[in-house]
């Protein structure tokens, strides 16, 4: 009885315990010496079944709704087959391909795009302090890494910020939005963030209130990006649509707005308009005069205004140019200057392409002082953005400038970077201008085109034989037969009876010219099999 005799020789280590306490230690030994016994006398002794399920807290019965129905396609079920036929291509699977060709997301590097070397160079610096020491790295780059790390408590990227974020880099983003305005910009009202998803997901929070018996709503373009549709579904508020028009590149009808929010308040309490600019999925770009349309809208019907302008150097074709709203809105004066506006920016877009990094910002203009007080209370729960998004960020709003050390590089790898984009931007569009049934407008800016298809009625037909949404067969249909993955318009809305898909401008150019190539050959067959 080795459990027994050890615990009694306690006894003999000092211990003086009391009758309670022999008691349960007792108690726990006779438990020690069953526990070496056979199963069969255990079970005899404690009446213990082997075979009790313990059932589970959490069920997809009381799992929180909004959970239930909210949906991401961008990493949805084309997407996860995607991977899946990944793993078989490398378990030695015969396909009709040989690799996966992910253009259905926005991430730059993970299709070949080359990290910009001021940023590594930074971000290595940070994490790595002997580094400065090295003769390789730049000055300027050194500089920019001990300007962060002075703002680090410990002078270590390892410690908490405060959770707005470091100092130095909200004033240098203020900077940054000055030069690109032409208007001041103060550095408090600048809160950055794990990504621009995280800041507007963050805002979106804030407005989950019912009003006189209504949920909020929120005013999104379609077609939306799916990280509107998603955050609306998971809080349980109303997603208020408004179609762009394609036949205008997808511009904004003002008439659709109106029509839009007075459906809206038979069920809702409309409280925000998110306006995405560059478009994603669209790819537009808007005019200064829709802009200004945009915020008299959001003014006469008292919506606080998203502006989602994480795409703003992806702009390419001449006469198109992109204009903040907070520069049209402060221009056009009072009363519209005085308007609640939310700005967003990203390091993942752009030239810069550095998604997995999640830098980000949000400029928060004329939000009521009380509620800006509860705002930095909610996001001081999540402690503070990633640091090392931060860095990265500090790189973008702050790049070296003229005669530094690092101008020159830094300005070729970003114009090499946004011309590319711009020549697969007319790739793309005129690839699919010339299949049959597609048609494609002009991506103006970011990083995607969006066309419109139409399917012959038997592929319609056995769509709704598979439950599938027509573009969605579409999309599945692709991709095994091409190993091109695509994401299917429905995901992102559509109007009803038109037929589209997103898919990126990433692929490398000889990559794309392969992926346009292998999806011709797929979409003529496919009408072949059936017209």
């Amino acid at each position: 009885m080795p459990g027994l005799l050890s615990s009694l020789n306690l006894h003999h280590h000092g211990l003086n315990m009391g009758r309670s306490s022999l008691t349960s230690l007792f108690r726990t030994s006779r438990l020690a010496v069953q526990s070496s016994s056979s199963p069969s006398q255990i079970n005899h002794n404690t009446n213990v079944s082997t075979t009790t399920q313990e059932k589970p807290t959490l069920t997809i019965d009381n799992l929180n709704p909004n959970i239930k129905v909210m949906e991401y396609v961008v990493r949805g079920p084309v997407v996860i087959r995607a991977g899946e036929i990944e793993k078989e291509l490398e378990k030695g699977v015969r396909k009709p391909f040989t690799e996966v060709i992910k253009a259905n997301i926005g991430d730059c590097h993970a299709m070949g795009q080359v990290p910009i070397t001021f940023t590594r160079q930074v971000l290595a610096l940070v994490t790595c302090l002997k580094l400065l020491e090295d003769p390789y790295f730049s000055d300027d780059a050194k500089m920019r890494a001990k300007l962060i790390l002075a703002g680090c408590r410990g002078s270590s990227v390892g410690s908490y910020t405060d959770s707005p974020g470091i100092e130095i880099i909200r004033k240098h983003v203020a900077e940054y939005i000055k030069r690109r305005d032409g208007i001041p910009a103060d550095w408090q009202n600048i809160v950055i963030s794990a990504g621009a998803s995280d800041a507007i997901k963050n805002l979106l929070k804030l407005f989950i209130c019912d009003v006189n018996g209504k949920k909020p709503g929120v005013m999104v373009p379609i077609p939306q990006y799916p990280l509107y549709s998603a955050s609306l579904a998971e809080f349980n508020m109303h997603q208020i649509g408004y179609f762009l028009d394609e036949s205008r590149n997808w511009g904004l009808d003002i008439a659709e707005l109106n029509r839009s929010i007075q459906e809206a308040r038979k069920v809702s309490n409309p409280r925000a308009i998110v306006v995405i600019n560059p478009g994603n999925p669209t790819g537009q770009v808007f005019t200064r005069e829709n802009i200004e349309e945009i915020i008299k809208f959001a003014h006469k019907e008292g919506l606080f205004i998203f502006a989602d302008e994480v795409y703003q150097d992806n702009v390419y074709p001449e006469g198109s140019k992109f204009f903040s709203i907070k520069k049209v809105l402060m221009e056009m004066g009072a009363p519209y200057s005085n308007m609640e506006l939310a700005s967003f920016m990203s390091c993942s877009k752009g030239y810069m392409g550095e998604c997995g990094l999640r830098g980000g910002y949000v400029e928060v203009l004329n939000m009521e002082p009380k509620v800006k007080e509860m705002y930095l209370k909610a996001i001081s729960a999540m402690l503070c953005p990633t640091v090392l998004g931060q860095a990265c960020l500090d790189t973008i709003m702050y790049p070296p400038q003229p005669g530094e050390p690092s101008y020159n590089n830094f300005l070729k790898e970003k114009n090499e970077v946004l011309e590319s984009l711009k020549l697969r931007a007319k790739m793309v569009a005129d690839a699919f201008n010339s299949m049959k049934g597609f048609s494609c407008n002009t991506v103006q800016g970011a990083m995607y085109a969006f066309p419109s298809m139409k399917l012959p009625p038997k592929a319609i037909e056995e769509a709704k034989k598979q439950n599938k949404a027509p573009d969605t067969f579409y999309a599945f249909e692709l991709l095994e037969k091409t190993g091109i993955s695509i994401v299917p318009g429905s995901g992102f809305g559509q109007k009803p009876g038109t037929y589209h898909f997103r898919t990126t401008i990433l692929p490398q150019p000889e990559k794309l010219k392969e992926m346009l190539k292998k999806f011709a050959e797929f979409h003529k067959k496919f009408l072949q099999e059936w017209s």
